[in-house]
């Protein structure tokens, strides 16, 4: 029974059994503008909405990866990528200074009260989302060199 168990949760985190909707909450871009995750994500483009914090360095190496194949990424299918902070009060002040040294163009989001993180019930970070049409049609925790090539394959699969 453990064993079906585990099978059965790694199936779903990876998003094969089902999908799901994005929940209808708000959420704050670098600038203090309100954004609407359920608004932002209705629409039959692909987006990716990877979760990170400013302490998780697979987090980082994952966007930084994604950063160097990002332009043609959105040249070739118009995906776009949605940074999705889950710190906290006591590390938000990170987030400016390291997006800012990074050079990401992504948008980045901030989940301090970890709303969405908790209606969407990611416990482990990195966590990445693909969505279309405000649907969640996959799903991805942690990540490994080169796991952005599969994360394109996906993107590729979903594009019209």
């Amino acid at each position: 029974m453990k064993k079906i168990t585990i099978l059965i949760s790694m199936i779903l985190s990876c998003g094969l059994l089902f999908s799901q909707n994005l929940p209808n909450i708000n959420l704050k871009n670098l600038n203090g503008k309100s954004v609407n995750v359920q608004k932002l994500t209705k629409s039959k483009n692909v987006k990716v909405l990877a979760f990170w914090a400013t302490w998780c360095v697979p987090c980082i190496n994952e966007l930084d990866a994604i950063s160097e194949v990002y332009e043609d990424w959105q040249d070739e299918t118009n995906v776009e990528l949605i940074a999705i902070s889950t710190d906290d009060s006591r590390t938000k002040k990170r987030i400016r200074p390291l997006v800012n040294g990074k050079d990401w163009t992504y948008e980045i989001l901030l989940d301090d009260n970890q709303d969405l993180k908790r209606a969407l019930n990611i416990t482990v970070l990195p966590h990445l989302l693909i969505v279309k049409n405000g649907e969640i049609i996959y799903r991805k925790t942690s990540y490994t060199p080169g796991s952005e090539d599969e994360i394109y394959e996906i993107i590729q699969k979903y594009t019209n």
